[in-house]
């Protein structure tokens, strides 16, 4: 199974049904609460596990350790 790191707001605007402005606000709510536990974010892109708890998809609420949390 191929599970991308990151979601664009593409992905998160059809996953979310929302328009893509709306994704692009949530994504930078999201890397936000991230920075503010020491993770590094990517702009434009949210850690794919840590969207899908805080869409009450997974359980785990910080990413998945050994997963890519660098920043560019």
């Amino acid at each position: 199974m191929n599970t991308k790191s990151f979601l664009t707001a593409d992905e998160v605007a059809e996953e979310m049904q929302i328009g893509k402005s709306k994704a692009y606000q949530i994504i930078r709510i999201l890397n936000a609460e991230l920075e503010s536990m020491g993770y590094l974010t990517v702009r434009g892109r949210v850690d794919a596990g840590y969207f899908r708890k805080k869409a009450c998809y997974q359980d785990s609420a910080a990413p998945e350790e050994g997963g890519s949390h660098g920043s560019v």
